[in-house]
């Protein structure tokens, strides 16, 4: 199992070139948009916080951890800002990446119900590589490490919404960056690649009931050199408090998804995914975790923050 893990790892790192490098995956991303679609910024009305922690195959050693934490408001009628910070880790911090970006929105509205809005992000990402964590496996005096390296980034996005609809389409980095070797060889290898990722969002709320929502969603992220990501879900809400559903992500894993809406202003989201790849039968997989808190503040002008279910 140990030389499971270590070939795992050499894949995602990526020793020699690797053909492409995905963005951290959320299976709550209608609740964390602005970490993927800068044009999210300020859409909700209020200065809103949320944060995310993902555990991915929890019991596989080495196994990827994701937090993001991200800020975002209304700075006019038209205006919004925000901030995002989000940290990949895998293999017990063999290999980590954070990402910090700066994100503005400009919303216009295009119908009575319908608003759209533009989105630029600016930031940057610092990728650290430690083989010295792979002590025990016989790897680590023969590898290149990268210490805390940035790379600077742009992002762009637009994002329609009503209040039962959305969709967006987004680029979160335009930039594709080749971290190369450095060790003083004429080999043109490198050690990691980030190719840019594109992603479409979308979504309906159907009022079923006075008390009772369904909304079905779904993303499609591509990159090139991956396979095509698509993320199907069915969510229930109900009494404007408790929300449960299911995801499917294509050839990948099953979901489930449950939210609690504590008070106006608070918001506590949970989910469980399993694989449905052999990885998801082993022993030592029991599946991934994401929790997802968000707290939003009321104003003067606003008393009561609209449960808009995304």
């Amino acid at each position: 199992m140990k030389k499971y893990i270590v070939i795992l790892l050499i894949i995602i790192a990526g020793l020699e070139t690797v053909t492409a490098q995905q963005d951290a995956q959320y299976t709550q991303y209608m609740y964390n948009t602005i970490a993927i679609n800068p044009a999210y910024a300020g859409s909700r009305g209020v200065f809103s916080i949320g944060a995310l922690h993902r555990s991915q195959w929890v019991g596989l050693d080495g196994a990827p951890t994701t937090q993001t934490l991200n800020f975002h408001s209304p700075v006019s009628n038209r205006v919004g800002l925000g901030l995002s910070i989000v940290n990949d880790e895998i293999g017990n911090g063999t290999n980590q990446d954070t990402y910090f970006d700066a994100a503005f929105s400009y919303t216009i509205p295009v119908s009575q119900t319908g608003k759209l809005s533009l989105g630029l992000k600016a930031g940057g990402h610092f990728l650290n590589i430690d083989f010295s964590q792979l002590r025990g496996y016989g790897l680590e005096n023969n590898l290149p490490n990268i210490d805390n390296k940035f790379a600077p980034n742009f992002g762009a996005g637009v994002y329609y919404h009503t209040d039962q609809f959305y969709a967006g389409l987004s680029v979160p980095n335009f930039l594709q960056t080749e971290h190369f070797d450095n060790s003083g060889t004429n080999s043109s290898s490198f050690l990691a690649e980030e190719r840019m990722n594109i992603y479409f969002i979308t979504g309906y709320v159907f009022d079923l009931n006075p008390n009772l929502k369904f909304k079905p969603a779904a993303l499609v992220k591509a990159v090139e050199g991956a396979p095509l990501q698509i993320d199907a879900s069915a969510n229930f809400l109900i009494n404007d408090k408790f929300s449960l559903g299911a995801a499917y992500r294509w050839d990948a894993a099953v979901s489930l998804l449950a939210g609690f809406q504590i008070s106006d202003q608070f918001m506590l989201g949970l989910a469980y995914d399993r694989e449905t790849t052999d990885l998801g039968a082993s022993r030592f997989n029991d599946g991934s975790f994401e929790v997802f808190l968000r707290y939003e503040f009321l104003t003067r002008y606003k008393k009561v923050i609209t449960p808009r279910f995304f």
